[in-house]
């Protein structure tokens, strides 16, 4: 399945759920886990279709034989678990209308459980009877909703799936929502920076179990870079205190097939990892801020008081002796990530921003870790990443392995992609973008100009696929527009795409020169010849279609000017169509260019494919540095300041900026017509004439 057919499918699925939910009564926090322990069932269901077969031919081969086996006991060897017939999806699909949906998808649960151990007490049996309450059809809607995943869907695409719904129950959810979620994307860039392989990752606070899924998926997507000694696959430990959010989280690894366990513990007073430096990898967004946590519960415990403890300024009165809590939990998470590594070990957690700047027995802490040489670095994240809350929030690093002194600052405020007017995102080029920079700093050059090949290679791929969409959409504008030079325009525009050829010809011969180039800067300097041969082809672009742009103005100008001598409605059919066969064009020419941006980005930041200070984006700062900053860990005090631009293209500005002033004239001229409509009613209200 192509990534753009999951994303439509997550939609259509979303859309579907999310409506019926919408004509009842149920809140999202009743209607998520039911959803979610559905998708779960039909994952089960088609991992079960793929081993069938297999587990049949395997019975029949022992039956009667002194190797028998049970069916049950075959299906767990061979798929992980064992599915009845009450428990398949096709069966509980078929059921007529009038038995009771709820009840069976119920015993449908009971019975996956009780071939699987580690699921027992997990699936979500008891949820399904409340969809009923408004609506006893919703099961059987929802049932006929999730049968359009593909019986052929992999585990991975049932995970992005599952972690789909999961970030929209928490967008539905508001603040209650993140207990379990932390944004895909942001996970993503903490797992790419510390590159969790080989070993036990630990989450002490792993809501739906996301950081472990992003870790599995870094492992299969670098599998192949990875060393036979580092390519094992990574054993995930999590506890979380809510009950329900563990059983999403076992979900979770279920759907995703990840070894681990899952337990129900408060971290502040439970321990039942012995987590004490036991672990190569740490994962975690803990809660932010937390002031009611007592004092005596953590204060002797070694998770949390290695690096000191954060205490309240002054003495606590005597009525309030032994009832003292911290002042501040942040640092008590920042210590128990510390304290949970093994000698060698890397953590990445999700922190507010105000830790790296706090003051007091706070900062005291913070000098003690940077002076015994265990944050490796620190990213600012931009505003609007995560669904609960604006509050800005930083990315910790922590390496046991490090192999100088200094603390690598990046600021990322500026990089983003906008998902609606309030939430964002990284893109997956923005996270391997931000990742690079890490990379260089460890001296790993080599994976910068391998990125930018990637970026090369994806970027002439979707230059070909877009100029077979140009002259489509070319037609259609030919069709509308009147006037020589406005059919030139479009001309000259599909006459610029005429360059790809010759672009094309100049892309295989740097890759047929580099094929074999060891030299990283020989390499760079190919890349930054092929990156400038590409500049004019662009900018050639963006003039034509700057030109179009005119030249559909005018054309809407002319037309809505006759409408209106017509007594017409100012827009007709043609000019719809001209727009937005305009629109597409417009859009075609954006993904063609996007790869290209990246390669320009990173060329700029980083010309000699080596890592370098760049002012408003990062810093390596050295231990004088930090202590002249008072022991700061905050990464805009190191890499300073760049004006912020909003990432749009001149075209797009004017285009937005015309859009603007369209409707301003629209609503001065009804604000006019509405001023003289009210000062005669008022004359007439107040029989003047």
């Amino acid at each position: 399945m192509t990534s753009a057919a999951l994303k439509q499918l997550e939609k259509d699925l979303w859309a579907a759920a999310d409506n019926l939910r919408a004509n009842s009564d149920l809140k999202s926090s009743e209607y998520s886990t039911p959803v979610l322990g559905l998708i779960f069932l039909k994952f089960a269901d088609n991992k079960y279709r793929q081993y069938e077969k297999e587990i049949l031919t395997e019975y029949t081969k022992l039956k009667g034989t002194r190797r028998e086996k049970a069916l049950s006991e075959i299906a767990i060897e061979k798929c992980g678990f064992y599915l009845p017939d009450q428990a398949r999806y096709d069966y509980l699909l078929k059921l007529p209308e009038e038995k009771d949906i709820a009840k069976a998808i119920k015993q449908a649960m009971t019975a996956i459980e009780e071939f699987k151990i580690e699921l027992q007490g997990v699936l979500p049996k008891d949820a399904y009877a409340s969809l009923t309450r408004t609506d006893k059809t919703i099961p059987k809607q929802l049932l006929k909703s999730f049968a359009d995943i593909p019986t052929d869907a992999s585990g991975d695409v049932f995970g992005q799936i599952y972690e789909y719904f999961l970030g929209n129950f928490a967008l539905a959810e508001g603040q209650g929502g993140g207990e379990f979620f932390t944004p895909r994307s942001v996970v993503r860039l903490m797992v790419e920076i510390i590159e969790p392989h080989n070993g036990k990752v630990f989450d002490p606070a792993c809501g739906s179990g996301g950081m472990f899924v992003q870790s599995a998926h870094f492992i299969e997507q670098h599998r192949s870079e990875l060393t036979n000694d580092d390519a094992g696959d990574i054993y995930v430990c999590g506890q979380e205190k809510a009950l329900e959010t563990v059983k999403l989280a076992k979900m979770n690894l279920a759907v995703n097939g990840l070894r681990g366990d899952i337990k129900q513990a408060n971290t502040y007073s439970e321990d039942p990892y012995g987590s004490f430096g036991k672990f190569e990898y740490v994962l975690a967004n803990p809660p932010f801020n937390v002031d009611d946590v007592p004092l005596s519960t953590v204060e002797k415990d070694k998770r949390f008081s290695t690096y000191g403890i954060p205490r309240k300024k002054g003495k606590a009165k005597k009525k309030d002796q032994g009832k003292e809590t911290v002042p501040n939990a942040n640092y008590l998470w920042i210590n128990l990530f510390a304290t949970s590594l093994k000698p060698k070990g890397r953590a990445a957690l999700v922190m507010a921003n105000s830790a790296s700047d706090a003051r007091h027995s706070e900062a005291d802490i913070r000098k003690t870790l940077i002076e015994k040489n265990l944050i490796y670095g620190m990213l600012t994240l931009p505003s609007n990443m995560f669904y609960t809350v604006t509050l800005p929030a930083t990315l910790w690093f922590f390496d046991k392995a490090k192999q100088d002194d200094r603390i690598l600052f990046i600021d990322t405020r500026n990089i983003f992609t906008q998902i609606d007017r309030s939430h964002r995102e990284f893109s997956e080029e923005q996270i391997q973008d931000i990742a690079i920079i890490s990379r260089l700093h460890k001296g790993r050059r080599e994976e910068f100009v391998q990125l930018i090949d990637r970026y090369f290679a994806q970027g002439m791929e979707k230059l070909a696929e877009n100029k077979t969409r140009v002259e489509p959409i070319s037609q259609q504008l030919l069709e509308v527009l009147e006037g020589a030079s406005a059919k030139q325009s479009v001309a000259d525009l599909v006459k610029q795409w005429s360059a790809l050829p010759r672009l094309q010809k100049q892309y295989e011969g740097y890759l047929e020169k580099h094929a074999k180039e060891n030299s990283v800067t020989k390499k760079n300097q190919g890349q930054h010849t092929l990156r400038a041969a590409l500049d004019p082809f662009f900018t050639d672009l963006h003039e034509g279609l700057k030109t179009l742009d005119r030249t559909v103005r005018h054309h809407e100008k002319q037309q809505a000017e006759q409408a209106r001598g017509e007594g017409k409605r100012n827009t007709d059919r043609k000019t719809k169509a001209l727009k937005t066969a305009l629109d597409a064009l417009h859009v075609e020419v954006k993904t063609a260019e996007n790869y290209y941006k990246h390669i320009h980005w990173l060329q700029e930041c980083f010309p000699k494919a080596e890592y370098e200070d760049v002012t408003g984006l990062c810093k390596l700062a050295t231990p004088a540095e930090v202590k002249e900053q008072d022991y700061s860990l905050n990464p805009g005090r190191y890499v300073g300041i760049v004006i912020e631009e909003d990432g749009k293209a001149e075209e797009e500005f004017i285009a937005s900026l015309l859009d603007i002033n369209d409707e301003l004239v629209t609503l001065n001229a009804k604000a006019r017509s509405l001023e003289i409509i009210i000062s005669e009613n008022t004359k007439k209200l107040t029989d003047e004439t």
